[in-house]
């Protein structure tokens, strides 16, 4: 079997069982290792009846080796959570590389959106803070990201970077993802946290993204504006420049000879324009010297801004086209679909019309 994903698959099944080269050699009856060898590099062709062996041996899916539409041995993660346990991370993220492997296999490069080439920045941990805002900065002008650059950025990632963008239901403590494949880049958010925090995530895990080779970023990180790690530190001085450019704040005027009550009032109005957090914005400040680092947080308090209220849809309308063509074209059953989403028939119809996707007829 030529499946290019058997070797990479088997490589996994040893890392994760903590199994050696030789002992799998043993189990297939192969004199050495080297033919274990040669069939994870893709030099030798793996036997059906050798799989089927490995299967019954390790307990594992009857399509373990051949399935596309999972990620096994491939793709990095980058999380950002809170508290969220370890074995719950890992099985949240099995169900995301489904997705992401569902939508490799649907399209080619030439039918994504976005770049052929991967686009990055040039920084690496000892560049400055300042350096990494000025990225932020310049993206905003280089991609005519316009006054709330909040709205244009998920335009901005899929259709000028490549990247997909996800809009997902996660699990309590779960914020979102970076996720790198050799072929694609994705991002997953949380849908259902506050607006101003999905975006600060988006924000962050793009810089992730565009600095991967640099920079790679640790498979876990604590949700925190003010993170001690460096590569954290840059990740979120990119992220609120871009968000916040220092040139549309300073529209806002003087915030340091304003009584505190003006300032919460004026504080709130401002992140709600620019849709993100309080805290998120008094910390730019900080950064940029318009507010004194001895100044008092200041508490939120209810807005009623129209952004506020309503939950992104679910996914994004680039993967749901590609899932929706893959029903009409016969490469992927309504059931399975509907299995690998984890939506109801009817809960696929309403994804579909939200992003205003034509639904096929089968659903």
């Amino acid at each position: 079997m030529t499946n290019p994903l058997i070797g990479l698959r088997l490589k996994a099944l040893r890392e994760e069982r903590d199994l050696t080269q030789d002992a799998i050699a043993g189990l297939l009856g192969f004199n050495d290792r080297q033919t274990v060898s040669a069939i994870e590099t893709g030099d030798r062709k793996a036997k059906p009846v050798e799989l089927a062996q490995l299967i019954e041996r390790y307990g594992l899916d009857p399509d373990y080796f051949s399935d596309p539409f999972r990620l096994v041995g491939e793709g990095k993660f980058c999380w950002r959570q809170t508290r969220c346990a370890a074995a719950a991370l890992n099985a949240y993220q099995d169900r995301a590389g489904r997705w992401l492997a569902a939508y490799r296999a649907l399209t080619t490069a030439e039918e994504r959106p976005g770049s052929r080439e991967r686009r990055s920045l040039r920084l690496w941990e000892n560049s400055t803070y300042e350096v990494a805002c000025a990225e932020g900065e310049r993206f905003v002008i280089d991609y005519d990201m316009g006054e709330v650059p909040a709205t244009r950025l998920p335009h901005v990632m899929e259709n000028e970077f490549g990247i997909l963008v996800l809009m997902v239901d996660m699990d309590p403590g779960i914020s979102g993802a970076a996720c790198r494949l050799p072929e694609l880049d994705a991002v997953l958010v949380n849908r259902s946290e506050p607006p101003g925090r999905r975006n600060f995530d988006l924000a962050h895990e793009f810089f992730h993204l565009l600095t991967w080779e640099t920079m790679p970023p640790k498979r876990i990180e604590d949700v925190c504006e003010t993170s001690k790690n460096r590569v954290e530190q840059l990740a979120n001085n990119f992220a609120a420049a871009l968000l916040m450019p220092r040139r549309l704040l300073e529209r806002f005027g003087e915030w340091t000879r304003v009584g505190d009550a003006e300032r919460a009032k004026r504080m709130q109005q401002v992140a709600d324009h620019f849709q993100v957090s309080v805290s998120a914005l008094h910390w730019r400040l900080v950064a940029l010297r318009l507010l004194n680092k001895s100044a008092p947080m200041v508490e939120v308090v209810s807005a009623g801004t129209e952004y506020l209220k309503d939950t992104p849809a679910l996914f994004s309308r680039t993967f749901l086209f590609v899932m929706a063509a893959g029903i009409e074209e016969g490469r992927i059953s309504v059931s399975r679909t509907t299995k690998l989403l984890e939506l109801s028939r009817e809960a696929l119809r309403s994804a579909f019309a939200a992003h205003g996707v034509l639904t096929p007829e089968t659903v």
